[in-house]
């Protein structure tokens, strides 16, 4: 049976979400303190009432475990620090873009060595390079040339940079992209 889309998000949801004070169904919990000590192992309902003494929430942490284990804490503060984390670790990705680098059969060498310059800033930077060769008219016949081109542009970079593929004729292309060299 297929669910709808807008089905399935909230299903993720609720599986990311954890499980909090009446909705756990645990006989015995292994309680955990607000500052990490061990409480113990004590009833589901004497753990609710601790919960309840000291103003916190009772939050399932691992429910596959025998007891399952539960921890003392405020869990709107917990859920808003966690979203808090998640954003500053997206701010902190970089998304590698794809930067295309033009090329043609007739291009001069000061022209291939200044565009050689801008693609190993591009791959300094993290960023993806395309290199295309386009032909034209007659250039069309001599597409096994254009891809030597192609390949000896990519030479050029190998320690800047490694393609997956090697470059292929598309129509009136040669492409190739290439990646990065990964930084340690």
């Amino acid at each position: 049976m297929l669910l709808p889309k807008f089905f399935l998000k909230e299903i993720t949801t609720i599986f990311k979400e954890q499980l909090i004070n009446e909705q756990i169904t645990a006989k015995e919990v292994r309680l955990i303190g607000a500052e990490g000590e061990q409480l113990g192992i004590l009833p589901i309902e004497k753990a609710r009432q601790i919960a309840d003494n000291e103003g916190l929430d009772l939050v399932l942490m691992n429910g596959n475990g025998s007891p399952a284990v539960c921890k003392l804490m405020d869990y709107g503060k917990f859920k808003f620090d966690s979203l808090k984390r998640e954003k500053e670790l997206k701010k902190n990705q970089k998304i590698a873009e794809v930067k295309e680098i033009q090329l043609s059969m007739r291009i001069d060498e000061y022209h291939t060595s200044f565009k050689l310059k801008n693609a190993q800033k591009i791959l300094q930077e993290g960023d993806k390079v395309k290199v295309s060769l386009r032909m034209r008219g007659r250039e069309q016949a001599y597409a096994k040339n254009a891809v030597e081109d192609v390949e000896k542009f990519v030479e050029t970079l190998s320690e800047y940079g490694t393609t997956d593929k090697k470059p292929e004729v598309m129509g009136h292309n040669v492409t190739v992209v290439i990646s990065p060299k990964k930084t340690k």
